[in-house]
Protein backbone atom coordinates (compact mmCIF):
# COMPACT_ATOMS: atom_id res chain seq x y z
CA UNK A 1 0.00 0.00 0.00
CA UNK A 2 1.27 3.50 -0.81
CA UNK A 3 2.55 5.39 2.21
CA UNK A 4 0.20 7.98 3.61
CA UNK A 5 -2.96 6.88 1.79
CA UNK A 6 -4.99 6.20 4.96
CA UNK A 7 -4.45 5.41 8.60
CA UNK A 8 -3.59 1.77 7.96
CA UNK A 9 -1.34 2.62 5.04
CA UNK A 10 0.34 5.21 7.21
CA UNK A 11 1.12 2.69 9.90
CA UNK A 12 2.79 0.35 7.39
CA UNK A 13 4.23 2.26 4.43
CA UNK A 14 4.81 5.61 6.08
CA UNK A 15 6.33 4.12 9.21
CA UNK A 16 8.65 1.96 7.12
CA UNK A 17 9.83 5.05 5.27
CA UNK A 18 10.43 6.94 8.54
CA UNK A 19 12.37 4.03 10.02
CA UNK A 20 14.75 4.18 7.08
CA UNK A 21 15.58 7.87 7.46
CA UNK A 22 18.21 9.70 9.47
CA UNK A 23 16.57 12.45 11.48
CA UNK A 24 19.37 13.01 13.95
CA UNK A 25 20.99 15.98 12.28
CA UNK A 26 21.05 17.98 9.06
CA UNK A 27 19.81 15.21 6.79
CA UNK A 28 20.03 17.19 3.61
CA UNK A 29 16.30 17.75 3.22
CA UNK A 30 14.95 21.24 2.79
CA UNK A 31 13.72 22.72 6.07
CA UNK A 32 10.04 21.78 5.59
CA UNK A 33 11.11 18.15 5.21
CA UNK A 34 13.13 17.83 8.41
CA UNK A 35 10.91 15.70 10.56
CA UNK A 36 10.57 15.86 14.30
CA UNK A 37 7.48 15.69 16.44
CA UNK A 38 6.55 17.56 19.53
CA UNK A 39 6.02 15.32 22.51
CA UNK A 40 2.60 14.52 23.82
CA UNK A 41 2.76 16.01 27.30
CA UNK A 42 0.09 16.69 29.85
CA UNK A 43 -2.25 19.52 30.72
CA UNK A 44 -3.70 21.85 28.08
CA UNK A 45 -4.52 24.85 30.22
CA UNK A 46 -2.08 25.33 33.06
CA UNK A 47 1.14 24.83 31.15
CA UNK A 48 1.47 28.07 29.27
CA UNK A 49 1.01 30.79 31.86
CA UNK A 50 1.91 34.10 30.24
CA UNK A 51 5.11 34.72 32.25
CA UNK A 52 4.94 38.30 30.97
CA UNK A 53 5.22 40.40 34.10
CA UNK A 54 8.08 42.80 34.30
CA UNK A 55 9.52 43.63 30.87
CA UNK A 56 8.51 46.99 29.46
CA UNK A 57 9.60 48.55 26.16
CA UNK A 58 11.91 51.51 26.45
CA UNK A 59 10.15 54.82 25.90
CA UNK A 60 12.78 55.78 23.32
CA UNK A 61 12.10 52.77 21.10
CA UNK A 62 10.91 53.35 17.56
CA UNK A 63 7.39 52.07 16.96
CA UNK A 64 5.43 51.63 13.76
CA UNK A 65 1.84 52.36 12.85
CA UNK A 66 -0.12 50.17 10.47
CA UNK A 67 0.30 51.22 6.83
CA UNK A 68 -2.23 48.87 5.25
CA UNK A 69 -5.86 48.54 6.40
CA UNK A 70 -6.61 45.39 8.34
CA UNK A 71 -9.20 44.19 5.81
CA UNK A 72 -6.55 44.36 3.05
CA UNK A 73 -4.81 41.38 4.66
CA UNK A 74 -7.40 39.15 2.99
CA UNK A 75 -5.08 39.54 0.02
CA UNK A 76 -2.56 37.20 1.64
CA UNK A 77 -4.79 34.31 0.60
CA UNK A 78 -3.09 32.09 -1.92
CA UNK A 79 -2.37 28.48 -2.77
CA UNK A 80 -0.70 27.89 0.58
CA UNK A 81 -3.11 29.60 2.99
CA UNK A 82 -6.56 31.13 3.34
CA UNK A 83 -7.27 34.28 5.32
CA UNK A 84 -10.67 33.57 6.82
CA UNK A 85 -11.15 36.91 8.57
CA UNK A 86 -9.13 40.08 9.04
CA UNK A 87 -10.93 42.39 11.44
CA UNK A 88 -9.86 45.56 13.20
CA UNK A 89 -10.83 45.71 16.86
CA UNK A 90 -11.55 48.88 18.77
CA UNK A 91 -9.71 47.44 21.74
CA UNK A 92 -10.84 44.26 23.46
CA UNK A 93 -11.02 43.98 27.21
CA UNK A 94 -7.44 44.00 28.37
CA UNK A 95 -5.98 44.71 24.94
CA UNK A 96 -5.23 47.78 22.79
CA UNK A 97 -6.61 48.32 19.31
CA UNK A 98 -5.37 45.58 17.00
CA UNK A 99 -5.98 43.74 13.75
CA UNK A 100 -7.01 40.11 14.31
CA UNK A 101 -6.25 37.82 11.37
CA UNK A 102 -7.53 34.24 11.34
CA UNK A 103 -5.84 31.96 8.84
CA UNK A 104 -6.13 28.34 7.80
CA UNK A 105 -3.32 26.36 6.22
CA UNK A 106 -4.36 23.05 4.70
CA UNK A 107 -5.54 20.72 5.93
CA UNK A 108 -6.55 22.16 9.32
CA UNK A 109 -3.82 24.35 10.78
CA UNK A 110 -5.56 27.32 12.37
CA UNK A 111 -3.41 30.39 13.00
CA UNK A 112 -4.20 33.66 14.71
CA UNK A 113 -1.98 36.68 14.06
CA UNK A 114 -2.79 39.75 16.16
CA UNK A 115 -1.25 43.02 14.99
CA UNK A 116 -1.41 46.04 17.34
CA UNK A 117 -2.05 49.49 15.93
CA UNK A 118 1.20 50.65 17.55
CA UNK A 119 3.88 47.99 16.99
CA UNK A 120 7.19 47.55 18.81
CA UNK A 121 8.62 45.80 15.72
CA UNK A 122 8.84 42.44 17.48
CA UNK A 123 7.00 39.14 16.97
CA UNK A 124 5.93 37.06 19.96
CA UNK A 125 4.65 33.50 19.51
CA UNK A 126 3.50 31.23 22.32
CA UNK A 127 3.12 27.48 22.43
CA UNK A 128 0.67 24.71 23.22
CA UNK A 129 0.04 22.06 25.87
CA UNK A 130 -0.54 18.32 25.79
CA UNK A 131 -1.74 17.06 22.44
CA UNK A 132 -2.53 20.70 21.50
CA UNK A 133 -5.64 21.36 19.40
CA UNK A 134 -6.75 24.14 21.77
CA UNK A 135 -9.28 26.74 20.73
CA UNK A 136 -7.53 29.97 19.82
CA UNK A 137 -10.21 31.69 21.90
CA UNK A 138 -9.63 29.69 25.09
CA UNK A 139 -9.56 32.18 28.00
CA UNK A 140 -5.98 31.42 28.99
CA UNK A 141 -4.78 31.86 25.42
CA UNK A 142 -6.67 35.12 25.00
CA UNK A 143 -5.14 36.40 28.24
CA UNK A 144 -1.66 35.43 27.04
CA UNK A 145 -2.21 37.14 23.69
CA UNK A 146 -3.54 40.31 25.31
CA UNK A 147 -0.62 40.53 27.73
CA UNK A 148 1.76 40.56 24.75
CA UNK A 149 -0.38 42.99 22.75
CA UNK A 150 -0.31 45.48 25.61
CA UNK A 151 3.48 45.55 25.27
CA UNK A 152 3.26 46.23 21.53
CA UNK A 153 4.14 42.80 20.18
CA UNK A 154 2.63 41.28 17.06
CA UNK A 155 1.37 37.97 18.46
CA UNK A 156 1.02 34.54 16.84
CA UNK A 157 -0.51 31.28 17.98
CA UNK A 158 -1.74 28.04 16.38
CA UNK A 159 -3.84 24.97 17.20
CA UNK A 160 -1.11 22.88 15.43
CA UNK A 161 -3.55 21.39 12.92
CA UNK A 162 -6.52 19.78 14.66
CA UNK A 163 -9.40 20.46 17.04
CA UNK A 164 -9.09 18.76 20.43
CA UNK A 165 -12.87 18.82 20.89
CA UNK A 166 -13.62 16.69 17.83
CA UNK A 167 -10.31 14.78 17.91
CA UNK A 168 -9.33 14.47 21.58
CA UNK A 169 -5.97 13.29 22.86
CA UNK A 170 -4.04 11.39 20.15
CA UNK A 171 -6.98 10.39 17.95
CA UNK A 172 -5.96 12.86 15.23
CA UNK A 173 -2.59 11.14 14.72
CA UNK A 174 -4.15 8.46 12.51
CA UNK A 175 -4.13 11.18 9.80
CA UNK A 176 -0.55 11.43 8.49
CA UNK A 177 -0.60 15.13 7.66
CA UNK A 178 -2.19 16.11 10.96
CA UNK A 179 0.47 14.15 12.78
CA UNK A 180 3.22 15.96 10.90
CA UNK A 181 1.54 19.32 11.37
CA UNK A 182 1.40 18.71 15.11
CA UNK A 183 4.98 17.51 14.93
CA UNK A 184 6.71 20.48 13.41
CA UNK A 185 5.11 21.96 10.31
CA UNK A 186 2.56 24.12 12.12
CA UNK A 187 5.32 25.81 14.13
CA UNK A 188 7.40 26.87 11.16
CA UNK A 189 4.34 27.75 9.09
CA UNK A 190 2.90 29.89 11.89
CA UNK A 191 6.15 31.79 12.34
CA UNK A 192 6.49 32.45 8.61
CA UNK A 193 2.82 33.37 8.19
CA UNK A 194 2.97 35.83 11.09
CA UNK A 195 6.02 37.52 9.59
CA UNK A 196 4.28 37.81 6.22
CA UNK A 197 1.21 39.32 7.86
CA UNK A 198 3.34 41.84 9.76
CA UNK A 199 5.14 42.84 6.59
CA UNK A 200 1.85 43.31 4.75
CA UNK A 201 0.36 45.40 7.58
CA UNK A 202 3.34 47.51 8.65
CA UNK A 203 5.58 47.46 5.60
CA UNK A 204 8.41 45.52 7.27
CA UNK A 205 9.09 42.12 8.79
CA UNK A 206 9.78 41.91 12.53
CA UNK A 207 13.16 43.20 13.62
CA UNK A 208 13.27 40.50 16.33
CA UNK A 209 11.20 37.39 16.99
CA UNK A 210 10.60 35.64 20.32
CA UNK A 211 9.00 32.34 21.27
CA UNK A 212 7.71 31.25 24.71
CA UNK A 213 6.21 27.91 25.74
CA UNK A 214 6.17 25.28 28.46
CA UNK A 215 5.74 21.49 28.42
CA UNK A 216 4.64 20.66 24.87
CA UNK A 217 5.24 24.36 24.29
CA UNK A 218 8.75 23.98 25.67
CA UNK A 219 9.40 21.13 23.35
CA UNK A 220 8.10 23.22 20.47
CA UNK A 221 10.77 25.76 21.36
CA UNK A 222 13.50 23.13 21.08
CA UNK A 223 12.03 21.96 17.77
CA UNK A 224 12.35 25.50 16.47
CA UNK A 225 15.94 25.86 17.67
CA UNK A 226 17.01 22.48 16.32
CA UNK A 227 15.15 22.41 13.02
CA UNK A 228 14.26 26.00 12.15
CA UNK A 229 17.06 28.09 13.62
CA UNK A 230 16.22 31.14 11.50
CA UNK A 231 12.66 31.50 12.83
CA UNK A 232 13.36 33.04 16.26
CA UNK A 233 16.05 35.14 17.90
CA UNK A 234 15.10 34.23 21.46
CA UNK A 235 13.42 31.02 22.64
CA UNK A 236 12.06 30.49 26.15
CA UNK A 237 11.79 26.77 26.91
CA UNK A 238 9.83 25.72 30.00
CA UNK A 239 9.81 22.11 31.27
CA UNK A 240 10.20 20.71 27.75
CA UNK A 241 8.61 17.37 26.87
CA UNK A 242 11.64 16.64 24.74
CA UNK A 243 11.89 12.85 24.73
CA UNK A 244 8.65 11.17 23.72
CA UNK A 245 9.86 7.61 24.02
CA UNK A 246 11.39 8.14 27.45
CA UNK A 247 8.25 9.84 28.73
CA UNK A 248 5.88 7.18 27.46
CA UNK A 249 7.91 4.23 28.77
CA UNK A 250 8.22 5.98 32.13
CA UNK A 251 4.44 6.49 32.30
CA UNK A 252 3.69 2.90 31.34
CA UNK A 253 6.09 1.47 33.93
CA UNK A 254 4.58 3.72 36.63
CA UNK A 255 1.00 2.88 35.72
CA UNK A 256 1.57 -0.86 35.62
CA UNK A 257 3.26 -0.78 39.04
CA UNK A 258 0.40 1.23 40.55
CA UNK A 259 -2.17 -1.07 38.97
CA UNK A 260 -0.75 -3.93 41.02
CA UNK A 261 -0.72 -1.86 44.22
CA UNK A 262 -2.68 1.40 44.03
CA UNK A 263 -1.58 4.21 46.32
CA UNK A 264 -4.45 6.45 47.48
CA UNK A 265 -3.89 10.19 47.10
CA UNK A 266 -4.56 10.52 50.82
CA UNK A 267 -1.30 8.69 51.59
CA UNK A 268 0.87 11.11 49.62
CA UNK A 269 1.13 13.49 52.56
CA UNK A 270 2.81 10.75 54.57
CA UNK A 271 5.29 10.21 51.74
CA UNK A 272 5.93 13.95 51.45
CA UNK A 273 6.46 14.37 55.19
CA UNK A 274 9.08 11.61 55.26
CA UNK A 275 10.77 12.86 52.07
CA UNK A 276 11.10 16.44 53.31
CA UNK A 277 12.18 15.36 56.79
CA UNK A 278 15.07 13.47 55.21
CA UNK A 279 15.91 15.78 52.30
CA UNK A 280 15.03 19.39 53.14
CA UNK A 281 18.34 20.30 54.78
CA UNK A 282 20.60 18.52 52.27
CA UNK A 283 21.22 21.86 50.55
CA UNK A 284 22.42 23.39 53.82
CA UNK A 285 19.17 25.14 54.72
CA UNK A 286 15.95 23.82 56.21
CA UNK A 287 13.43 26.00 54.43
CA UNK A 288 10.72 23.70 53.02
CA UNK A 289 12.54 23.41 49.68
CA UNK A 290 14.71 20.62 48.30
CA UNK A 291 17.46 22.45 46.44
CA UNK A 292 18.72 19.42 44.51
CA UNK A 293 16.88 16.11 44.97
CA UNK A 294 19.88 14.21 43.63
CA UNK A 295 21.61 14.83 46.95
CA UNK A 296 18.93 12.95 48.89
CA UNK A 297 19.08 9.17 49.42
CA UNK A 298 15.41 8.64 50.28
CA UNK A 299 14.34 4.99 49.96
CA UNK A 300 10.67 4.15 50.28
CA UNK A 301 11.20 0.63 51.63
CA UNK A 302 13.54 1.93 54.33
CA UNK A 303 12.04 5.30 55.21
CA UNK A 304 8.28 4.69 55.12
CA UNK A 305 6.27 2.68 57.68
CA UNK A 306 5.24 -0.74 56.42
CA UNK A 307 1.86 -2.20 57.32
CA UNK A 308 2.20 -5.31 59.44
CA UNK A 309 -1.18 -6.72 58.47
CA UNK A 310 -3.46 -5.64 55.63
CA UNK A 311 -3.56 -1.99 54.60
CA UNK A 312 -4.01 1.19 56.62
CA UNK A 313 -4.01 4.99 56.30
CA UNK A 314 -0.70 5.44 58.15
CA UNK A 315 1.39 2.72 56.56
CA UNK A 316 2.21 1.14 53.21
CA UNK A 317 1.83 -2.43 52.09
CA UNK A 318 4.78 -4.29 50.63
CA UNK A 319 3.18 -3.89 47.19
CA UNK A 320 2.77 -0.13 47.62
CA UNK A 321 6.38 0.26 48.71
CA UNK A 322 7.45 -1.68 45.64
CA UNK A 323 5.33 0.59 43.43
CA UNK A 324 6.99 3.65 44.96
CA UNK A 325 10.40 2.16 44.32
CA UNK A 326 9.43 1.71 40.66
CA UNK A 327 8.49 5.39 40.45
CA UNK A 328 11.76 6.53 42.03
CA UNK A 329 13.93 4.06 40.11
CA UNK A 330 15.20 4.07 36.54
CA UNK A 331 13.28 2.09 33.95
CA UNK A 332 15.72 -0.59 32.82
CA UNK A 333 14.74 -2.87 29.92
CA UNK A 334 16.91 -5.72 28.73
CA UNK A 335 19.81 -4.32 30.72
CA UNK A 336 19.50 -0.81 29.25
CA UNK A 337 18.40 2.32 31.13
CA UNK A 338 15.62 3.87 29.07
CA UNK A 339 14.18 6.43 31.52
CA UNK A 340 15.32 7.96 34.81
CA UNK A 341 13.45 7.57 38.06
CA UNK A 342 11.53 10.56 39.38
CA UNK A 343 13.42 12.77 41.84
CA UNK A 344 11.78 13.28 45.22
CA UNK A 345 9.94 16.52 45.99
CA UNK A 346 6.74 16.50 43.98
CA UNK A 347 4.85 14.48 46.60
CA UNK A 348 4.19 17.59 48.70
CA UNK A 349 0.87 19.48 48.63
CA UNK A 350 0.78 22.63 46.53
CA UNK A 351 -1.25 25.81 47.03
CA UNK A 352 -4.51 23.97 46.26
CA UNK A 353 -3.89 21.51 49.10
CA UNK A 354 -3.30 18.59 46.73
CA UNK A 355 -0.08 16.71 46.24
CA UNK A 356 1.81 17.48 43.06
CA UNK A 357 1.54 13.77 42.26
CA UNK A 358 -2.25 13.80 42.62
CA UNK A 359 -3.59 13.75 39.08
CA UNK A 360 -0.30 13.35 37.24
CA UNK A 361 1.07 10.14 38.80
CA UNK A 362 -1.73 8.80 41.01
CA UNK A 363 -5.44 9.36 40.58
CA UNK A 364 -7.95 7.54 42.73
CA UNK A 365 -10.14 5.26 40.61
CA UNK A 366 -9.05 6.77 37.29
CA UNK A 367 -6.16 6.90 34.88
CA UNK A 368 -3.64 9.57 35.81
CA UNK A 369 -3.01 12.28 33.24
CA UNK A 370 0.36 10.78 32.32
CA UNK A 371 -1.26 7.38 31.86
CA UNK A 372 -4.03 8.86 29.69
CA UNK A 373 -1.48 10.35 27.31
CA UNK A 374 0.53 7.13 27.18
CA UNK A 375 -2.59 5.05 26.55
CA UNK A 376 -3.68 7.34 23.73
CA UNK A 377 -0.26 7.00 22.13
CA UNK A 378 -0.56 3.22 22.26
CA UNK A 379 -4.06 3.28 20.83
CA UNK A 380 -3.38 5.55 17.87
CA UNK A 381 0.36 5.87 17.23
CA UNK A 382 2.43 2.85 18.23
CA UNK A 383 0.81 -0.13 16.56
CA UNK A 384 0.26 -0.62 12.81
CA UNK A 385 -3.51 -0.52 13.27
CA UNK A 386 -5.28 1.87 15.67
CA UNK A 387 -7.10 0.18 18.55
CA UNK A 388 -9.39 2.52 20.55
CA UNK A 389 -9.92 -0.16 23.21
CA UNK A 390 -6.26 -0.87 23.96
CA UNK A 391 -5.36 -0.70 27.66
CA UNK A 392 -1.98 0.00 29.23
CA UNK A 393 -1.95 -3.23 31.18
CA UNK A 394 -1.63 -5.17 27.91
CA UNK A 395 1.69 -3.59 26.93
CA UNK A 396 4.77 -5.75 27.51
CA UNK A 397 7.59 -3.35 28.31
CA UNK A 398 10.39 -5.86 27.88
CA UNK A 399 9.18 -7.24 24.56
CA UNK A 400 7.36 -4.31 22.96
CA UNK A 401 9.28 -1.17 23.94
CA UNK A 402 11.03 -1.26 20.56
CA UNK A 403 7.69 -0.40 18.91
CA UNK A 404 8.28 3.18 20.06
CA UNK A 405 11.53 3.43 18.11
CA UNK A 406 10.01 4.90 14.97
CA UNK A 407 8.13 7.47 17.05
CA UNK A 408 11.39 8.46 18.67
CA UNK A 409 12.95 9.13 15.28
CA UNK A 410 10.04 11.34 14.39
CA UNK A 411 9.33 13.02 17.72
CA UNK A 412 12.28 13.30 20.08
CA UNK A 413 13.71 16.83 20.28
CA UNK A 414 17.04 15.67 21.65
CA UNK A 415 19.54 16.78 19.00
CA UNK A 416 22.37 18.50 20.93
CA UNK A 417 23.84 20.12 17.83
CA UNK A 418 22.60 23.71 18.04
CA UNK A 419 25.43 25.11 15.94
CA UNK A 420 23.16 26.69 13.33
CA UNK A 421 21.06 28.40 16.00
CA UNK A 422 24.17 29.66 17.79
CA UNK A 423 25.76 30.85 14.54
CA UNK A 424 22.82 33.11 13.74
CA UNK A 425 22.95 34.65 17.23
CA UNK A 426 19.98 32.81 18.76
CA UNK A 427 19.50 32.52 22.52
CA UNK A 428 17.72 29.85 24.64
CA UNK A 429 16.57 30.26 28.22
CA UNK A 430 15.31 26.94 29.62
CA UNK A 431 13.78 26.29 33.03
CA UNK A 432 12.51 23.18 34.81
CA UNK A 433 10.80 22.68 38.17
CA UNK A 434 12.71 20.29 40.43
CA UNK A 435 9.36 18.99 41.76
CA UNK A 436 7.75 18.54 38.35
CA UNK A 437 5.43 15.48 38.59
CA UNK A 438 4.58 15.41 34.87
CA UNK A 439 7.93 15.55 33.10
CA UNK A 440 11.11 14.35 34.73
CA UNK A 441 13.45 17.31 35.37
CA UNK A 442 16.45 15.02 34.97
CA UNK A 443 15.50 14.83 31.31
CA UNK A 444 16.08 18.57 30.95
CA UNK A 445 19.42 18.47 32.76
CA UNK A 446 20.58 15.53 30.64
CA UNK A 447 19.79 17.42 27.43
CA UNK A 448 21.54 20.58 28.59
CA UNK A 449 24.64 18.61 29.56
CA UNK A 450 24.61 16.87 26.18
CA UNK A 451 24.56 20.26 24.48
CA UNK A 452 27.49 21.42 26.62
CA UNK A 453 29.38 18.25 25.72
CA UNK A 454 28.70 18.83 22.04
CA UNK A 455 29.01 22.63 21.87
CA UNK A 456 31.69 23.21 24.52
CA UNK A 457 32.07 25.54 27.48
CA UNK A 458 30.82 28.49 25.42
CA UNK A 459 27.33 26.93 25.47
CA UNK A 460 26.32 29.29 28.27
CA UNK A 461 26.92 32.20 25.88
CA UNK A 462 23.70 31.27 24.06
CA UNK A 463 21.93 28.62 26.18
CA UNK A 464 21.22 28.73 29.92
CA UNK A 465 19.24 26.39 32.14
CA UNK A 466 17.52 27.36 35.39
CA UNK A 467 16.33 24.74 37.87
CA UNK A 468 13.44 25.78 40.16
CA UNK A 469 13.38 24.15 43.63
CA UNK A 470 9.92 23.10 44.81
CA UNK A 471 8.18 24.07 41.56
CA UNK A 472 5.68 21.73 39.90
CA UNK A 473 4.93 21.43 36.18
CA UNK A 474 5.63 24.83 34.59
CA UNK A 475 4.34 26.67 37.67
CA UNK A 476 2.85 26.16 41.12
CA UNK A 477 4.23 24.04 43.92
CA UNK A 478 5.96 25.17 47.10
CA UNK A 479 8.82 27.12 45.52
CA UNK A 480 9.22 30.50 43.84
CA UNK A 481 7.66 29.97 40.41
CA UNK A 482 6.66 33.49 39.43
CA UNK A 483 9.18 35.30 37.22
CA UNK A 484 9.47 36.89 33.80
CA UNK A 485 11.98 35.15 31.50
CA UNK A 486 11.11 37.62 28.75
CA UNK A 487 12.62 40.40 30.88
CA UNK A 488 15.96 38.57 30.69
CA UNK A 489 15.64 37.27 27.14
CA UNK A 490 15.15 40.56 25.31
CA UNK A 491 18.25 42.31 26.74
CA UNK A 492 20.24 39.13 26.08
CA UNK A 493 19.26 39.12 22.41
CA UNK A 494 19.24 42.84 21.75
CA UNK A 495 21.96 44.18 24.06
CA UNK A 496 24.13 41.09 24.66
CA UNK A 497 23.33 41.27 28.39
CA UNK A 498 23.47 37.60 29.40
CA UNK A 499 21.19 36.65 32.28
CA UNK A 500 22.68 35.67 35.62
CA UNK A 501 20.41 35.26 38.63
CA UNK A 502 16.68 35.65 38.03
CA UNK A 503 14.62 36.73 41.02
CA UNK A 504 11.48 34.60 41.37
CA UNK A 505 8.59 34.99 43.80
CA UNK A 506 6.32 32.55 45.56
CA UNK A 507 2.83 34.01 45.69
CA UNK A 508 -0.29 33.05 47.59
CA UNK A 509 -3.48 35.03 47.10
CA UNK A 510 -1.45 37.78 45.44
CA UNK A 511 0.85 38.08 48.47
CA UNK A 512 4.58 37.44 48.17
CA UNK A 513 5.58 34.67 50.60
CA UNK A 514 9.23 34.64 49.63
CA UNK A 515 11.68 35.49 46.89
CA UNK A 516 14.69 33.49 45.81
CA UNK A 517 17.30 33.83 43.05
CA UNK A 518 17.16 31.25 40.27
CA UNK A 519 20.70 30.45 39.22
CA UNK A 520 22.12 29.37 35.86
CA UNK A 521 22.84 25.65 36.09
CA UNK A 522 24.97 24.16 37.57
CA UNK A 523 25.07 27.01 40.10
CA UNK A 524 22.68 27.01 43.05
CA UNK A 525 21.34 29.69 45.41
CA UNK A 526 23.25 29.65 48.70
CA UNK A 527 22.15 31.43 51.87
CA UNK A 528 24.73 33.93 53.10
CA UNK A 529 24.02 33.29 56.76
CA UNK A 530 22.26 36.52 57.69
CA UNK A 531 18.79 37.97 57.17
CA UNK A 532 15.48 36.39 56.24
CA UNK A 533 15.61 33.12 54.36
CA UNK A 534 12.55 34.38 52.45
CA UNK A 535 14.44 37.29 50.88
CA UNK A 536 16.41 36.75 47.68
CA UNK A 537 18.84 39.49 48.72
CA UNK A 538 20.29 37.13 51.32
CA UNK A 539 21.25 34.48 48.77
CA UNK A 540 24.00 34.31 46.20
CA UNK A 541 24.49 32.06 43.18
CA UNK A 542 27.49 29.83 43.71
CA UNK A 543 28.96 26.53 42.62
CA UNK A 544 27.66 23.49 44.48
Amino acid sequence: MKAGTDSTGFRHGWRSWIEGQDFTGDSGYDAPMRFTLLLVSAGLLAQNAPHIRDWKPDASETTLQAKTPCAALHGLTGYDLSVMTAEATSGAVGAPEFCRVLIQVQPEIRIEVSLPQVWNRRLYMFGNGGYAGESLEAPNRVAHRNAALRLGFAVAQTNTGHDAVTEPLGTFTVHPQKLLDYAFRSLHVTAETAKRAAEAHYGMRPARSYYNGCSTGGRQGLILAQRYPEDFDGIIVGAPALNNVMGRLRSIATYQALTKAPIPAAKLKLVADRVYARCDDKDGLKDGLIGDPRRCDFQAARDLPQCQAGDGPDCFTAGQLKALEVIYSDVVLNGKRVAPGFPVGGEIAGPNGRSGWDGWIVRDGQLSQSAQYAESALRYMVFPKPDPTYELTRFNLEKEAHLFDWIGKLMNATDPDLSRFRARGGKILMYFGWADPALNPLMGIAYYEEVVSRMGASTRDFFRLYMLPGVFHCSGGVGPACFDPLEKMIPWVEQSKAPEAITASQLEGGKVLRTRPLCPYPQVAKYQGQGSINDAANFQCADR
